[in-house]
């Protein structure tokens, strides 16, 4: 009964000592390492891609690196520590020399909508398009708040909505107040093709508008529909058609359906909020890894 007595007073004793909790020095060692891992694992590809089973392709210049979906989903989800939602992309387009924890990336996702027709473009009235995102814009910050990401309000247009009905391929750009130094921008192309459209969306600062904005019209070329799944392949009465038009594109029509636009503003981490704390020593160590001095 006494051997009992003193197992039970021991097995007390231990369970009352509280368990020291991990170093933060040593847990931000670990998030270092691990997120180096990361990135020594990431492997880029150069040259022709080919996407949806042949459907589309790039053609990369020297100036790009492409990362396929498992890559992608590293960076969205991984490093940059989206929701896993946020990994269901068709790749990202990255310029050269482009580190994780700096600059801007284009994320492609593809959206099978049908063929969108582009009869409505010349009489959209952008000012008043831009108007409406704008109110319907509050309620989605408020939503980003409480979600704890920070406000992300609509300030205007960043580059005007532009189609160009030759190669069917449009593009635009919005700024954003997201209560900091710097205005964030949000940069989107579409390609349009015979049963949907090839998205591509950059998140990056204002300052970045001029650079992203000398390296899209090399984005553009180098995205396109293989022969047969182009725009002017659509066969009438047969193939599908998209409910809505250009205006619903430029609007959000496609990411809305999708909750993709939801999930891509997430991955600016130069601007929001990251839900995961230990994120925060993760930016830090690439930072001092990649010799980026970046601020809290």
């Amino acid at each position: 009964m006494k051997l009992l007595a003193a197992l039970a007073v021991l097995t007390f004793c231990a369970a009352a000592i509280p368990v020291r909790a991990q170093d933060p020095a040593q847990k931000k060692a670990d998030a270092e390492q691990k997120a180096m891992r990361i990135v020594q694992s990431l492997q880029y590809q150069t040259g022709e891609i080919t996407l949806l089973d042949g459907k589309a392709k790039i053609k990369l210049t020297d100036d790009f690196k492409f990362l396929d979906p498992a890559n992608a989903r590293k960076v969205l989800v991984d490093l940059w520590h989206n929701p896993p939602g946020a990994g269901s992309v068709t790749g990202m387009i990255v310029p050269k020399g482009f580190l994780v924890t700096d600059g801007w990336a284009a994320v492609l996702q593809w959206s099978d909508v049908g063929y969108v027709k582009d009869s409505d473009y010349d009489g959209i009235d952008f000012q008043k398009m831009l108007d409406q995102l704008k109110e319907k814009n509050v309620e989605e910050s408020k939503n980003r708040e409480a979600a704890g990401y920070g406000p992300m309000l609509l300030t205007g247009w960043a580059t005007a909505p532009h189609y160009d009905k030759q190669s069917h391929k449009l593009y635009w750009a919005k700024s954003f107040d997201v209560k900091r130094s710097e205005q964030a921008l949000n940069y989107d192309i579409r390609v349009l093709g015979r049963s949907g459209v090839m998205e591509l969306s950059m998140l990056a600062g204002m300052s970045e508008l001029a650079e992203i904005e000398a390296k899209v019209p090399a984005i553009l070329g180098m995205v396109d529909f293989t022969d047969g799944n182009r725009y002017t392949d659509f066969k009438p009465g047969t193939d599908k058609v998209a409910a809505y038009g250009i205006a619903g594109l430029i609007a959000g029509g496609v990411l809305a359906k999708a909750g993709f636009f939801k999930v891509i503003f997430l991955f600016a981490a130069k601007f929001f909020k990251v839900i995961i704390v230990a994120a925060v020593a993760l930016f830090a160590g690439l930072a001092k890894l990649f010799g980026k001095k970046k601020s809290a």
